[in-house]
């Protein structure tokens, strides 16, 4: 996106857009999101983006500076470079291609210095190359650049933003043979319903020009409230920037404000909120790709491209093509790192543990295999280990192994680690091989349902008796509301009553939506308080509910956390597995 000198607050003070600049905005959709409505979260209905779309951007390297020759040099150095067959198709102009006035009929207009045949032009030239065409522009009145006087205001007095334009400059972008369009708030004006509002109306005018075209926005630049990170965009949205923007660092000390590194927005990412937003026709945007573009070490950027792929983030490229290194474009182009980004099932990657910075991250792929990035964020070389059961893999003999960096493949049993120096990756494609070990199904009695992945246990909060209350995870102190009497229904399910309460647990409301509450009711015998135990690994089970197929899921290590219901997944292992203790 693109990137300003001035700091996110530094317009705070400039106010909201005119009320008749707004209301103007308005005019060009009859399909403008009521304020402060919610997206519907699903892909968009145009077609595009069904895995995370890759390209190639002018702003990182440029900034400022695009040219006719630029792009054209640029298209055809993605071809000979094997980037194109290596999926790369988007070629994208950042800020600075427009003149700063429109024409005599309100058209915007390339610059005739930088693209003296215009945009139409360009884009044809991209296109025969078997390539794909993006443009910039944004939803307010002026640019990035014109809003850090870096590129003039028009002679009016004017900026050449969409803002009462959305309609006009949609159809102008599909007369060009737009494919993708980059649009960028770059403005603190407006709150998150205001900026849907605005969102919704090009993507409503994109979609009435007949034209597929990838809808990329960031809310985030210029704003203080960083809703890409925050709110679900995808029924507005292809992809939607969740932080500030990149730069070449490993690390700026900024939680989400510019200028952001590699580090700082994993620290964003890594979410499952975030996570489960991800999917064909929506993805998180974790921001373009810094390869190739100095400040960032060898193993920097091996474990910057890994993430990104673990993430299915889209992949833009944008160091400088004509100079880059074959290894530059070895790195970008290997063929196992981007099947794992471009894997069609489209889930989000998650970090599932942290211990001093030693992550684990996992992402589910689409054949039953799961990709895993060990990743060092510490300062020091150090061992990062995990094991097959904390991956939440179905536990059987062995299980296929291969390296992404260097091609290798093995197999293992449980254990996976690898010594790395700081801010190195190891990353993996792992497969479950031989048949699955069916652990014997728990005794009727009284346990601890411990969970895996932390200290704590299944808790009634308070010792309460109070029918509809939510079940919580809680330190373990061995007293009767953490006790949990376990009872075969002869069907494969077990009723689970509390000692404490007499109460059984149960999914509120019958609910067979991921995130419903798991609570504590009136023992009925009902399917929504029947639980199979799925065997995982090291003894561990799933709890799923009857009902929903889901599994009850804890929220992290925070006392008093509430338990919810949620889609079985490998990167969910250790809030999902739980250990049966005998109390005795």
């Amino acid at each position: 996106m693109s990137r300003h000198p001035l700091h996110p607050h530094a317009l705070a003070g400039r106010g909201r857009v005119t009320a008749v600049a707004a209301t103007a905005a308005l005019l060009c959709s009859a399909a403008a999101v009521q304020l402060g409505a919610a997206p519907t979260a699903h892909a968009l209905a145009n077609t595009v983006a069904l895995t995370p779309p890759m390209g190639w951007n002018t702003w990182n390297s440029f900034g400022c500076n695009p040219s006719e020759a630029l792009i054209e040099s640029s298209a055809d150095r993605i071809v000979s470079s094997g980037m194109k067959a290596a999926g790369y198709q988007y070629v994208t102009v950042d800020d600075c291609w427009m003149s700063p006035d429109r024409d005599a009929n309100g058209n915007l207009q390339a610059d005739p210095a930088k693209f003296p045949h215009g945009m139409k032009a360009v884009a044809d030239y991209v296109h025969t190359l078997g390539l794909k065409f993006g443009i910039y522009e944004v939803p307010t009145d002026r640019t990035c650049a014109q809003r850090n006087n870096v590129l003039p205001l028009g002679k009016n007095g004017l900026g050449t933003g969409s803002l009462g334009h959305e309609q006009q400059d949609a159809t102008t972008f599909a007369a060009w043979g737009v494919d993708l369009l980059k649009y960028d708030w770059c403005s603190a004006d407006g709150d998150l319903a205001y900026q849907q509002q605005q969102f919704s109306l090009m993507r409503d005018a994109l979609a009435a020009t007949g034209r597929p075209i990838v809808y990329s926005i960031n809310p985030n630049s210029f704003h203080a409230d960083k809703t890409g990170a925050t709110f679900d965009w995808s029924g507005i949205a292809n992809m939607w920037r969740t932080t500030e923007d990149i730069t070449t660092s490993w690390n700026t000390g900024h939680t989400n404000s510019y200028a952001m590194g590699i580090s700082n927005i994993l620290n964003i990412n890594g979410t499952a909120t975030i996570a489960d937003q991800s999917g064909p026709g929506h993805w998180n945007d974790p921001d373009m790709l810094e390869v190739g573009n100095g400040g960032l070490s060898a193993d920097e950027q091996r474990s910057h491209l890994a993430m990104w792929a673990l993430m299915s983030a889209p992949l833009m490229a944008g160091n400088k093509l004509a100079s880059a290194t074959p290894a530059d474009f070895a790195l970008l182009s290997n063929p196992d790192v981007i099947a794992v980004d471009q894997d069609p099932q489209g889930a989000g990657g998650r970090l599932i543990n942290d211990t001093n910075g030693l992550q684990t991250w996992s992402k589910r792929l689409g054949d039953g295999s799961l990709a895993v990035v060990l990743l060092n964020q510490s300062s020091a070389t150090a061992t990062v280990s995990t094991t097959t059961g904390r991956l939440g893999l179905p536990s059987t003999a062995s299980y296929a192994l291969k390296d992404l960096w260097t091609g290798q493949s093995g197999t293992i049993t449980t254990d996976l680690s690898a010594s790395l120096a700081p801010h190195a990756s190891a990353m993996y494609r792992i497969t479950p091989t031989g048949p699955a070990a069916t652990p014997a199904p728990p005794a009727d009695g009284t346990y601890e349902l411990a969970s895996t992945g932390s200290s704590q246990v299944m808790d009634d909060p308070g010792s309460s008796t109070v029918a509809n209350t939510q079940l919580i995870g809680y330190g373990r102190k061995n007293v009767t509301n953490q006790h949990w009497i376990l009872t075969a229904n002869g069907d494969g399910t077990y009723s689970v009553r509390n000692q404490a309460s007499n109460l059984c647990v149960d999914i509120r409301g019958a609910s067979t939506s991921a995130g419903a509450a798991v609570i504590q009711y009136g023992c009925s015998g009902s399917a929504n308080q029947r639980f199979t135990p799925q065997p995982l690994p090291a003894g561990g089970f799933a709890l799923v509910a009857r009902n929903s197929g889901l599994a009850i899921t804890a929220a992290g290590t925070t006392n008093g956390s509430g338990l919810t219901q949620q889609p079985i997944g490998a990167s969910r292992a250790d809030t999902q597995s739980w250990a049966l203790n005998p109390t005795g």
